[in-house]
């Protein structure tokens, strides 16, 4: 039961990781591999306004998240459209943001030590919390539900709105969206800056339990990257239940075997996924 709970749990933090991202792939076409780096920074953001000024975490994530938005949306407007719009192919797209992106995480890496340093860290909910005879920390708790609940609300709005609706035709096909009269361009933005504003949420709840450090971004996007090929590209149901399996395998190994092992873990479902069902779990066949 203990390896369920936290198993559970620690999907909470991979769904966070992962929903953002899979906004920025699966519906604009940009591999972002600046995405772990943007999960930091709003960890960052956090740290700085719980220490400075006392304010929860869970405020500052409100804050975050618009300024989150309006930044990725310029990134995307004045970086990465030029890219896409260049692109003659979905191969030379995918190479190209690729080298920008890689190139960006390197820069903020190097700006958040500038201006902050290597590491920090900070305690906030990390209180006891019993759940089914469990003692689970709270902080953890707190970031599983909101996973939840941004994961309901990006399904919801995807599948009952005439937004997400135009969202999802993109998804399928920038070249049929753009013939029914969707501005794939407009969309394309929205869902990759939607994408950052969220990653950026994720770092807020994430920095509440997790020791973050500027340079640990590739990590998170790597897992974000095995969630959202593991759960179909473009698929926000598919990234929940990929988080959760993923984070059951890592726990699981984790307590059986060695912690040391937990990437090795990861890396092996990924390359199971590659090789066996490259669509992903909802994901459909070209």
């Amino acid at each position: 039961m203990d390896i369920l709970l936290s198993g559970l749990l620690l999907s909470g933090t991979y769904a966070l990781i992962a929903m953002g991202l899979n906004l920025q792939y699966g519906v604009a076409r940009i591999m972002n591999l600046a995405n772990g780096e943007m999960l930091v920074l709003g960890g960052l953001a956090a740290f700085w306004m719980y220490t400075a000024a006392a304010l929860s975490p869970l405020l500052t994530a409100l804050i975050a998240a618009p300024l989150a938005f309006s930044g990725n949306w310029l990134l995307y407007r004045y970086l990465l459209l030029p890219l896409v719009r260049r692109a003659k192919t979905q191969g030379q797209l995918e190479v190209d943001s690729i080298l920008a992106t890689f190139g960006m995480s390197f820069a903020l890496v190097g700006i958040m030590v500038s201006i902050h340093g290597e590491y920090f860290t900070y305690s906030y909910l990390a209180e006891p919390f019993k759940i089914l005879g469990q003692t689970v920390a709270l902080n953890r708790l707190v970031a599983f539900i909101v996973a939840i609940g941004i994961g309901g609300g990006l399904y919801y709005w995807l599948t009952h709105t005439y937004q997400g609706t135009a969202v999802r035709a993109v998804s399928v096909s920038t070249e049929a969206a753009g013939l029914v009269g969707i501005n794939v361009e407009r969309v394309s933005a929205f869902a990759f800056a939607l994408g950052g504003a969220v990653t950026a949420v994720g770092g807020t709840l994430i920095s509440t339990f997790i020791t973050l450090e500027a340079s640990v971004g590739v990590i998170f996007t790597m897992k974000a990257l095995i969630i959202i090929i593991m759960g179909g590209v473009g698929d926000i149901r598919g990234a929940i239940v990929a988080a959760v399996i993923l984070g059951l395998v890592e726990t699981t190994v984790a307590s059986v075997i060695d912690p040391g092992l937990t990437l090795v873990a990861a890396y092996v479902i990924f390359l199971a996924i590659l090789l066996f069902r490259p669509q992903g779990l909802f994901g459909r066949r070209a």
